[in-house]
């Protein structure tokens, strides 16, 4: 048993890509293997545990028909453009056809230096990976789209960062990993023909329907814009904040990608920051509508010599496409929202309702999950779970007096609703400090049963799961995470 690749990508001209060589892990051990994905992918669990399996996700062997490569892309970091990033610790062994007929790359991240590296050792330490492990799995399991983690390996050599820790590996799966930034890669250096072959190959993988559009580079952009619209308002229905959301970080295929400073919101505050080095809040919680139209703008950027060979025209085609994010966000945000709180119709009135209970809640440091979770008990009847997360209770009375008149304008009992509502507002999230408890208890004791257990009752987040209500719990005050840093 190994891995069917079938690599599209490698196949294309040399200048997109760098051949890249994993690393030689000396003592590879496996520390957890995700059976569901594997065998989305058609590929055996058991191989992948197995000793040549373990050489294969370790760098140690390249699999049959695998072709090792390091992507090269582009980026705006912080707003700052890089003309050369690429893949300096991620390796793309190639891409397989899963069982619904959809094309998944395998990567390797962590897997050493590539021709992208830039001075750095491309190697991943421990915690990162599993925290990528978790969170991208916790993503999937919320219903939204996101990288997967197929399998994480322990390397037996050392990662120096500001101390030394244990390294590891991350075997990733994307529908692709190509980005904004892959894009701006081309435009750069005004290879228009690279442009091209890059759109058509997006085209062909990703949105097949804008070839058959009179304007295909149009209907790419369009399709595009809608997608990252609905990634963005899925993050803030979940309080999820991505922390580094630079245009090398966003994907065209509207997943979630690169679980570096990530974090979920607490309490709610729109001006939620966590990432170490976003020293100005570019990437808060209440930005990334903002940032992602931004980074959807420079990625109009790139395909203006497609769209019309005149560049007033182009300007006037990109920025007739990127109209539509808005419009298509607020439905999505809007809509997730309406659900959140238990409608099942559209009144007017109901977004300065529903923004009524947010600025409340941040008045009042109201925890972000429990409060929706809890507004399924109050649809019974059961008011105290919510009304006491408010520091003023009456902020919730007086908002759920206008809540509860609204209500009665549906026809839909009681019962029907909670369950409805427990249907998309989770009852367990990856919150931080258990995300750090499980990596120090994994590189300080090389104990995994925290991950293992975070990793189990995150598969299942709209479950009450009565033996894990400690994992529902928000910190304690000295409990908090106040930054979070990226993995390199």
């Amino acid at each position: 048993m190994t891995i069917l690749f079938d690599n599209s990508y490698a196949r294309l001209p040399d200048r997109f890509f760098a051949s890249a060589q994993p690393l030689h892990s000396p003592e590879p051990a496996l520390i957890q293997v995700n059976e569901e994905l594997a065998s989305e992918l058609n590929i055996d669990a058991e191989w992948l545990r197995s000793p040549s399996g373990l050489d294969a996700i370790s760098g140690r062997t390249i699999p049959d028909g695998s072709e090792p490569i390091a992507q090269a892309y582009a980026g705006h970091q912080f707003g700052n453009f890089v003309p050369q990033l690429g893949d300096g610790r991620a390796i793309l062994l190639g891409e397989v056809v899963d069982r619904n007929g959809r094309r998944r790359d395998v990567q390797l991240k962590g897997a050493g230096r590539t021709a992208f590296s830039r001075g750095g050792d491309g190697r991943a330490a421990l915690g990162p990976v599993l925290r990528e492990y978790l969170v991208s799995e916790a993503m999937a399991a919320l219903n939204v789209p996101t990288t997967r983690a197929l399998a994480a390996v322990s390397t037996g050599e050392p990662v120096m960062r500001e101390t030394v820790l244990p390294g590891a590996m991350l075997t990733r799966v994307a529908s692709s990993h190509i980005r904004v930034g892959t894009f701006q890669y081309f435009a750069a250096r005004d290879d228009v023909e690279g442009l091209r072959l890059l759109a058509d190959h997006i085209i062909a993988r990703h949105y097949p329907g804008a070839a058959m559009e009179d304007r295909p580079y149009r209907a790419l952009l369009e399709a595009v814009t809608a997608a990252q619209a609905k990634l963005v308002a899925r993050w803030l229905l979940i309080g999820f904040i991505h922390g580094v959301m630079n245009t090398d970080n966003m994907s065209v295929a509207g997943e979630t990608i690169d679980y570096g400073p990530c974090a979920f919101m607490d309490a709610y505050d729109p001006a939620t920051v966590f990432s170490s080095i976003d020293r100005m809040g570019r990437y808060a919680y209440g930005n990334q509508p903002r940032i992602a139209y931004w980074n959807l703008t420079r990625f109009a950027e790139t395909l203006l010599p497609l769209l019309d060979e005149d560049q007033d025209a182009a300007v006037e085609e990109a920025q007739q496409a990127l109209a539509g994010f808005g419009a298509v966000f607020e439905h999505s945000y809007f809509g997730g929202l309406r659900r959140k709180v238990g409608f099942i119709s559209d009144e007017d009135g109901d977004v300065e309702l529903i923004n009524s209970l947010l600025t409340r809640m941040t008045e009042n440091q109201v925890d972000f999950t429990l409060l929706f979770r809890a507004l399924g008990q109050a649809a019974i009847g059961k008011d105290e779970p919510a009304r006491s997360l408010f520091i003023d209770p009456t902020a919730f009375d007086e908002w759920a007096a206008e809540w509860r008149v609204r209500l009665s304008r549906e026809d839909l009992d009681a019962e029907s609703r909670r369950l409805a509502m427990d249907q998309v507002n989770p009852a367990f999230i990856p919150r931080n400090h258990q995300v750090e408890a499980m990596i120090a208890a994994a590189v300080n004791r090389a104990d995994f049963a925290p991950f293992r257990r975070l990793l189990d009752v995150l598969s299942r987040p709209f479950e009450d799961q009565r033996d894990a209500q400690d994992l529902a719990q928000p910190p304690l005050a000295h409990e908090r995470v106040a930054a979070t840093f990226c993995g390199t």
